[in-house]
């Protein structure tokens, strides 16, 4: 099984509050996550997450999106994990690789609370503008036209055969977008305030290098499949400071890592984020009922009824539970034996 961590985009105000309300493990991780995050945000994250108090604008907020749906994806970990589900890879989208990195035991709570506020912070203090837009074109198609427009513009994310972000300077982008749409290429231009995975990142990376340098790293207790480089991570390499950097500025190469995490043998995925938007893009990576693809979660659905949900999909497909931790106990009822009708018949 392999175990899916959504990106930036994902996050919608609310997320994560009817579990919180829910599940007492959901809520304790929240509360343990927050108690750190919250004074290296400056606020507090439930509230921002939760859409609570009149601030679910801020959710928006790169600073606060990132370290929501940390909080969100290792609280959905550590639910699953409750089950006795071992994955045997993770894959991370974007922000997503850190939380994929910390459940793998890379990074402590503590570090990884520190680079992802630091992400988030150093991020939302660039000088807002840029755009990205995702192509339903692959990026064999794509990047030549990137590469025409000149250095205002990069692809950020391979996400399947047929869809590629690209991102960058709004006028540079304008143009790879012009002539996608010429070829008859469908365009999307994505809500977000900055071109992450561009080149407009770069005024931040001296100094989120200097953080990650602080943070000390472990080694990964089961395969985390690199978004940055497209294939299970080497011993060592999740911890060494220049790949977070690199992982800030370079291609999301989601749709190599799927197609490696398959190759490698795993059958399942479950998308541990706010939606089913990672699940989707796994699908155009594989082939038809080569894989199951199970989001942990749907907006607009009853969290709890979706959790249960999801655990039953991947029952059903064999995947071993205790059920003694997804269902409460409860007290056995003495229930009357059936009632027999005793009315004799003589022959």
């Amino acid at each position: 099984m392999g175990l899916l961590f959504a990106g930036q985009g994902a996050q919608w105000a609310g997320m994560g509050r009817d579990l919180y309300e829910g599940s007492s493990l959901f809520a304790g991780v929240v509360d343990e996550l927050c108690g750190v995050l919250d004074g290296l945000v400056g606020g507090s994250v439930r509230e921002v997450m939760f859409g609570l108090g009149g601030v679910e604008g801020l959710l928006d907020q790169t600073v606060w999106a990132q370290a929501a749906l940390f909080v969100l994806e290792v609280g959905l970990f550590r639910l699953v994990e409750s089950w006795g589900v071992v994955p045997d890879v993770v894959v991370g989208h974007s922000v997503g690789e850190i939380a994929a990195a910390h459940v793998a035991g890379v990074l402590s709570v503590e570090d990884a609370c520190v680079l992802v506020a630091a992400r988030g912070r150093l991020m939302q203090g660039l000088p807002v503008g840029g755009a990205m837009v995702s192509v339903a074109a692959g990026v064999e198609v794509v990047e030549p036209l990137v590469v025409a427009a000149g250095a205002g513009v990069a692809v950020a994310a391979v996400n399947g055969p047929a869809s590629t972000v690209v991102s960058g300077d709004a006028d540079a982008v304008g143009v790879v977008v012009a002539a996608c749409e010429e070829r008859g290429f469908r365009t999307r231009r994505l809500r977000v305030s900055h071109a992450f995975h561009s080149a407009r990142m770069d005024p931040m990376l001296d100094e989120f290098r200097s953080v990650v340098e602080g943070l000390g790293f472990g080694e990964a207790r089961f395969g985390v499949v690199s978004t940055l480089l497209g294939r299970v991570a080497d011993p060592g390499e999740l911890g060494r400071p220049e790949y977070w950097v690199r992982q800030v500025r370079e291609p999301v190469l989601f749709a190599a890592a799927v197609g490696e995490a398959v190759r490698a043998g795993v059958g399942a995925f479950v998308e541990v984020g706010p939606g089913g938007g990672l699940t989707a893009m796994a699908r155009e990576c594989v082939g038809d009922g080569e894989v199951v693809l199970v989001p942990l979660l749907r907006k607009g659905r009853g969290e709890c009824a979706s959790v249960l949900g999801a655990a039953g999909r991947l029952w059903e497909q064999g995947v071993e539970f205790d059920w003694r931790a997804i269902l409460p106990p409860v007290p056995a009822v003495e229930l009357p034996t059936y009632a027999f009708d005793h009315t004799p018949y003589w022959l």
